[in-house]
């Protein structure tokens, strides 16, 4: 059975690559829990190489964003090579604070397609904005996916694809305010039958399904427990390294 995986966004943060570093020593202190799960770190882009020498044994390095090309020569761009060689593994596409920016499901589309020629594990995220009690908010989820996974080619491309479901209207909210089980649950339903639809059930089945949205210790053993995810994709717990490792507990705990 595969890792349970866990990404940690950490976003514009911490403010200094001083704190940045006792973030990480705090980390490295369970490094034998980490080691349990496929861990991933995604810091800003000047802590990449200082995470990467501090987390070898523990986490892999994550990016919260990727190029969506590297052909020619453009100012202030970081190519995949240039990534990669600091030990990139996997790439966070289509976060929806980046859609918030004005990024497209053609944009997102064409980075998953750069990071996947790169041999980068895209991380895609999908969610809609709001939910209703008519279930039309399936039908926003269904779109998303379909065109933000646009042009993949199935025999090739899907052993590097993940996807994040983060409802946009979770984030931000206390976990008791925050998407139920239940919810999750049928979300996850949802998404599989979208991804059987697009590749067939062999190729869907091994696409891993995170969650993001509002993950906190108190919530996130209910959350994992029997809805069909493998893993979160955590933000703002995952910058206090107590609530993190709770979090980290909750997935391999039997």
């Amino acid at each position: 059975m595969a890792k349970p995986i866990l990404v940690a966004n950490w976003k514009n943060h911490p403010g200094s690559l001083s704190e940045a570093g006792v973030l990480l020593k705090q980390l490295s202190g369970s490094a034998r829990l980490y080691q349990k799960l496929s861990l991933f770190i995604a810091p800003p882009l000047p802590y990449l190489e200082s995470v990467s020498l501090r987390t070898g044994n523990f986490a892999h390095l994550a990016l919260q964003d990727f190029p969506a090309s590297s052909d020619g020569t453009h100012t202030g761009m970081v190519t995949p090579d240039i990534l990669k060689s600091f030990g990139v593994k996997l790439a966070i596409i289509g976060h929806s604070e980046r859609r918030a920016l004005g990024e497209t499901n053609d944009s997102v589309a064409q980075k998953v397609k750069a990071a996947l020629r790169s041999g980068i594990l895209s991380l895609v995220c999908v969610g809609e904005l709001s939910r209703d009690q008519d279930g039309e908010h399936f039908e926003f989820l269904r779109e998303q996916i379909k065109l933000s996974l646009a042009g993949l080619n199935r025999k090739t491309d899907i052993s590097k694809l993940a996807l994040a479901y983060e409802p946009v209207w979770a984030i931000g909210k206390r976990a008791d305010d925050a998407i139920t089980p239940a919810d999750l649950s049928q979300s996850v339903i949802f998404i599989k039958k979208v991804l059987v639809d697009m590749f067939g059930r062999t190729i869907a089945e091994r696409i891993p399904i995170l969650y993001g949205g509002a993950v906190e210790p108190v919530d996130a053993t209910a959350l994992f427990g029997g809805t069909g995810i493998k893993g979160f994709l955590v933000g703002h717990a995952s910058l206090n390294a107590k609530s993190f490792k709770t979090i980290a507990e909750s997935l391999i705990r039997k």
